[in-house]
């Protein structure tokens, strides 16, 4: 394939402003999907394979309608950018996630791509505070940890937004403490409805949210056997629940909603 050829003026202008998530000046609604390809028999991260999926993957994501991916570990490899531009699929960039890892590792991950047009956000994290970066680490470890991530990305590059990913609404104290986080990520799994969750968010927060995670297991545990009827009423649902409390409309909360998942995470037990 060609090398990029992608040059630092055709980087994407992405700004938050207010609850709106605004892209080259016009609010973006995310209809998103995460990706993390691993072929049946891998395991992750070892054989996760972007570059091998990107270009059956990105054509079956353009052809539903699907304009963002969100990653578990970060594309530096911009001829995979370059596939999900030409589809005009934005990538919501994980550039920590692992608690292991040195801050620093943040350093090329972000330098290397942040001029590419299909950077759309960094993340950092995922329900970490669940997981504590999946080492485990203690909540307060984990939560200074993002902050520390969330503040280096910013030095690093001042021209996209940064996100962290949270397993259920945040409290007040957390959304302080992470005041430099420009859009929250929500994960969550409560069945064919969020309830309460966008006025709840309205009542914690002036900022925009998504979710980062949602969606319905197409094995039906209580029957024990197959539903995609029930995983399609589920993914039919929760997403027009996330549209009519969109913000690029007025009064709306949300810039959109990354479904889990594109792929079958056979590697999990």
């Amino acid at each position: 394939p060609a090398l990029s050829v992608i040059l630092f003026s055709d980087a994407t202008i992405v700004k938050v402003v207010s609850r709106q998530l605004l892209v080259d000046g016009k609010p973006l609604h995310l209809k998103g999907v995460c990706w993390n390809p691993v072929p049946k028999g891998g395991t992750h991260p070892r054989d996760l394979d972007f570059r091998g999926f990107v270009e059956t993957d990105s054509e079956l994501m353009a052809r539903a309608g699907i304009n963002a991916v969100r990653t578990y570990d970060a594309i530096v490899d911009r001829e995979v950018l370059d596939v999900l531009w030409k589809r005009h699929i934005y990538v919501l960039n994980t550039v920590y996630i692992y608690g292991k890892d040195p801050i620093d590792v943040i350093r090329t991950r972000v330098n290397s791509v942040k001029d590419h047009p299909a950077i759309l956000m960094w993340v950092v994290g995922n329900e970490w505070n669940y997981n504590g970066l999946y080492i485990g680490l203690p909540y307060e470890q984990a939560l200074k940890r993002v902050k520390d991530a969330v503040r280096f990305i910013k030095q690093l590059d001042t021209t996209h937004p940064v996100s962290t990913v949270h397993g259920e609404l945040p409290n007040g104290n957390t959304l302080r403490d992470l005041a430099e986080v420009d859009v929250w990520g929500i994960n969550k799994y409560s069945g064919i409805s969020f309830g309460d969750l966008f006025d709840a968010w309205r009542g914690l927060s002036q900022g925009p949210m998504y979710l980062g995670e949602y969606g319905a297991d197409a094995y039906n545990t209580k029957a024990s056997h197959l539903d995609e009827e029930a995983q399609a009423l589920a993914t039919k649902v929760l997403t027009g629940q996330i549209v009519d409390a969109s913000s690029v409309k007025p009064g709306g909360v949300c810039v959109g909603g990354i479904i889990f998942e594109f792929a079958d995470e056979w590697w999990k037990d």
